[in-house]
């Protein structure tokens, strides 16, 4: 994800008081993660850009509930769904992207729900030199993340039929598959698709 740096003079310094236990947990967090403390405390400030912290909950930008789940729990639960409901389950989490986007004025803006994707823990904003988006297949099925990358860049639905065992039962809808999807395979470790490019 690519950050650009202020200037000084555009920084602003603030000065808050806290308590000497989170004081020491602040301090073996820096240690344990090897950056300085004002690091640690910026990045954590950081996400509130992307979610609301209150006392006892954490809630996203459109005011949604938040819970912390392992991604790697999510994708197993995400795997044992059929095609239809991971295209479904797809196309409603970028849905959630794109409402937070547009409360925000950023919903054409796809660099701003990339790097909320990427501050959120889907999947690390990374691009190619030819400025195509590589989504890594850590994140989910490839008709989970189809249907999240259609919705994400072209705000439409992506089409149900499109699973596998229609597709391998009709040429005219592979074809059709093919041309709007458009699946690139770029390395064995990603998905890519032609549409899903950063301009």
């Amino acid at each position: 994800m690519s950050q650009k740096k202020e200037s000084k003079s555009n920084q602003k310094i603030i000065t808050i008081r806290i308590d000497s236990e989170l004081n020491d947990h602040l301090d073996y967090m820096r240690n344990r993660l090897g950056v300085s403390k004002a690091d640690l405390i910026r990045n954590y400030l950081e996400l509130s850009k992307y979610v609301l912290k209150q006392k006892s909950s954490i809630k996203s930008l459109n005011n949604r509930d938040f819970i912390i789940i392992k991604r790697s729990y999510l994708r197993k639960i995400i795997t044992k769904l059929n095609e239809e409901e991971q295209i479904k389950l797809g196309d409603k989490l970028a849905r959630f992207i794109n409402d937070i986007g547009r409360i925000n004025g950023k919903e054409d803006d796809i660099e701003y729900k990339l790097n909320l994707c990427d501050s959120l823990g889907f999947f690390p904003f990374f691009s190619d030199k030819e400025n195509s988006i590589l989504i890594t297949k850590k994140f989910g099925p490839q008709r989970f993340v189809e249907a999240f990358t259609y919705r994400l860049f072209k705000k439409k639905e992506f089409n149900p039929r499109f699973i596998e065992e229609e597709l391998k039962g009709s040429k005219s809808l592979r074809d059709q598959y093919n041309k709007e999807i458009q699946p690139e395979n770029k390395t064995s470790s990603h998905y890519s698709y032609k549409f899903a490019n950063i301009k």
